[in-house]
């Protein structure tokens, strides 16, 4: 089977598994927002749980489960339901094996996760009861690994994204993985399947004004992932995704990374925090309206788009209105980015219908990403979109 990179429609939120094509079907999931409404088969919200689990793999105990789940950042909108559907804690205390393979909570075989999730937690804002609960599991794993010397089981695997200030992370060498790096290994295992070089977070900063505005940046996990078409063709697709990153963050990577642009070169962008116009602008896009202005960097660093690269949006029916996330006016800068071809911007909450949503699936081939199949004409067929080794032009 291919590669395929799934977008889950959770309105403002994200729930993104890329199943890589590999013999061992490997999983990884970014993010989740499974609402209370979506385990609620009376309403109409798509059940994702389901639609989630309908991809997982079982293991040898019969358990669901995902190789790595990376959570960008520790709000709502990116872990509700995590209590309520993946397994917590040692897999010797796994309590659902006499369930019904749709009530078994899903195993986490590997956590990634930013050490700044737990400096920031009591700094910045209130955590939400999943929120805690994925600290306090992090934490656990992180105890493991050093009372083990790091030589532990799935279920224990935990990778760092990212140096902490004082010190914190310093004795977390073979679990730990520093911004700027690439790596191939995913639950323990090398794999030939894809790369994920590390952007962000930021590096911590003792300067306070700095470490202010990362923290109301929601300082999120951003990476470039390569995944692989087939064995012989390992630069299938390159993935961006940077949860809830903001203007300041996208400006500095900008500052960071413009005399080698390649790093952030995408064919597949999640667009930042819902497509909001706050990973594009200082300006209030509800006080400003159209003078609102973009900061040019932060363009650039989203603008490395090669031929016929595709955006997508994770949020709630995008409106010409003032609301902000979704933002009319930053969908609309995304659409030029990809050169105005309205067939290469997705948004999870009108596909293929905004009155019945689906999940989006994207599939990598030796010629690019392949977009979903355009179901409102009732074509089963869906054109392949050849991603060139270049950036577009763009203004």
């Amino acid at each position: 089977m291919p590669t395929t990179i799934t977008f889950f429609p959770v309105d403002n939120g994200d729930m993104t598994l890329v199943k890589f094509g590999d013999a061992d079907a490997t999983t990884l999931l970014i993010d989740m927002h499974i609402r209370m409404d979506a385990d609620n088969s009376n309403t109409d919200t798509h059940d994702v749980a389901k639609g989630l689990r309908d991809r997982l793999k079982k293991d040898e105990n019969g358990r669901p489960y995902v190789d790595a789940f990376l959570l960008s950042h520790p709000d709502e909108d990116h872990c509700r339901g995590l209590t309520r559907h993946f397994h917590l804690g040692s897999l010797n205390d796994y309590p659902d094996d006499k369930k019904d393979y749709k009530d078994k909570k899903i195993v986490i075989r590997e956590i990634w996760s930013s050490p700044i999730v737990f400096r920031r937690a009591s700094k910045t804002h209130t955590l939400c009861e999943d929120a805690k609960a994925f600290n306090s599991e992090a934490r656990r794993r992180i105890a493991v690994n050093r009372d083990k010397n790091f030589s532990v089981i799935d279920g224990d695997r935990i990778l760092v994204m990212g140096e902490d200030i004082d010190g914190k992370t310093d004795d977390l060498g073979p679990i730990l993985k520093k911004v700027n790096e690439c790596f191939s290994v995913i639950n323990g295992k090398q794999s030939e399947f894809f790369s994920a070089c590390l952007l962000g977070p930021l590096d911590a900063q003792n300067d306070e004004e700095v470490e202010e505005s990362l923290a109301k940046n929601q300082s999120s996990v951003i990476m470039n992932i390569t995944l692989a078409a087939d064995a012989q063709t390992p630069d299938g697709v390159k993935f961006l995704t940077g949860g809830d990153a903001e203007v300041f963050i996208w400006n500095r990577l900008w500052q960071r990374h413009k005399h080698e642009s390649d790093v952030l070169e995408y064919d597949l962008l999640l667009a930042p925090h819902h497509c909001s116009w706050h990973s594009l602008s200082l300006d209030s896009w509800s006080d400003y309206g159209e003078k609102a202005k973009t900061d040019t960097d932060s363009r650039s660093a989203l603008s490395q788009a090669r031929k016929g690269a595709i955006v997508v949006a994770s949020c709630k029916p995008i409106a010409d209105d003032e609301k902000d996330p979704p933002c009319i006016r930053a969908k609309r800068e995304y659409l030029a980015i990809v050169g105005n071809a309205k067939d290469r911007f997705y948004c999870t909450g009108e596909y293929p219908d905004t009155k019945a949503v689906e999940p989006l699936v994207f599939t990598v081939t030796a010629l690019g990403v392949q977009p979903p199949s355009k179901k409102e004409s009732g074509s089963r067929a869906a054109a392949v979109i050849t991603a060139a080794r270049t950036p577009m032009p763009h203004g």
